[in-house]
């Protein structure tokens, strides 16, 4: 499943190619996807007409802002040093409704297997693909997703962005804003008695962290997945918060990890993976001691760590 970096890389790509372009159409090819508004039609006639304005990041959800017209305020706005500039770009505004001088909002989350391809017209469809959106100079966005959890979004001006993308309301602070502080991550983390990996992956403590960059945080803390929350000393609690920032930037750098789905809206795969430092890696040398690695299951989900590193 697409995690932060992923979604991050992804969002990146958006803006250095789709920005002040005009989206002259669409087509659905499977109604699903579109989560809301819930008549296809509508979909495809509310973003018809927009140019999309600047994408942002919303944990794993992807948001652009919608404008009438490609204004040239927009892509200055949206390029500047958007790929340098991680919290800015991934800490967008929470408007209670778009601003009047929007068109609204175009949203997607890629759940376990979703892409944004930027493609030219002319390139032959993939199976999977979902949704395509329409631009000039015969470009378009598809959608692909094999398992079709994913989902799209069009938000009128007049809709509160919230009410529409209800898993937004549900999100803890992004690991990059100001507001991750160790206090914050203690103060979630307090009174749980629940495995500190499980933990993770609620989205409520920490938005945009998934299965691999948990593995990988605990590991560079030196955490073992399985130790409980009320266990935690605050010395561990500040690694794990550096530590978690470390593993992200790291991975947005080599552009993502591919272990199968993967693929940024160029279509190449992210590196991250052949660095990883425990994911995926059971049975492997650790290296950092040379231990194996060992794997484990936890809430239903695998957990890679070192048992000499990790305590």
């Amino acid at each position: 499943m697409p995690e932060l970096p992923e979604v991050e890389t992804v969002r990146r790509g958006l803006n250095q190619l789709t920005l002040n372009q005009e989206i002259t159409g669409g087509d659905v090819l499977l109604d699903r996807t579109i989560a809301y508004p819930f008549s296809v039609g509508e979909f495809i006639h509310g973003i018809k007409g927009s140019a999309i304005a600047t994408w942002y990041r919303r944990g794993k959800y992807l948001l652009a802002e919608l404008s009438p017209s490609a204004k040239e305020d927009a892509g200055i706005k949206g390029r500047g040093d958007a790929e340098s500039e991680v919290i800015a770009a991934s800490s967008p505004r929470h408007p209670v409704t778009a601003s009047p001088s929007l068109t609204g909002y175009l949203g997607a989350h890629l759940r376990m297997t979703g892409q944004l391809l930027w493609l030219h017209r002319d390139e032959p469809l993939h199976k999977h693909t979902r949704v395509r959106l329409f631009f000039g100079d015969q470009q378009e966005l598809r959608f692909v997703d094999q398992r079709t959890f994913g989902q799209m979004w069009w938000v009128p001006p007049n809709v509160a962005v919230e009410t529409a993308i209800t898993g937004l309301a549900k999100l803890a602070v992004d690991p990059f804003s100001p507001e991750f502080t160790v206090d914050y991550l203690a103060q979630k983390l307090k009174n749980r008695r629940r495995p500190i990996k499980t933990a993770l992956l609620d989205q409520s403590v920490v938005a945009g962290l998934g299965n691999i960059y948990a593995d990988e945080a605990l590991f560079k803390s030196g955490i073992l997945p399985e130790t409980l929350c009320t266990n935690l000393q605050l010395e561990q609690i500040k690694a794990l918060r550096t530590a978690i920032v470390q593993v992200l930037e790291a991975s947005i750098a080599a552009g993502g990890t591919t272990f199968s789905n993967f693929l940024n809206v160029k279509g190449v795969n992210g590196n991250y993976g052949g660095v990883a430092l425990v994911y995926n890696r059971a049975g492997e040398p650790c290296r950092v001691c040379g231990n194996l690695i060992q794997r484990t299951r936890l809430g239903g989900r695998s957990s890679h760590f070192c048992p000499e590193c990790q305590h």
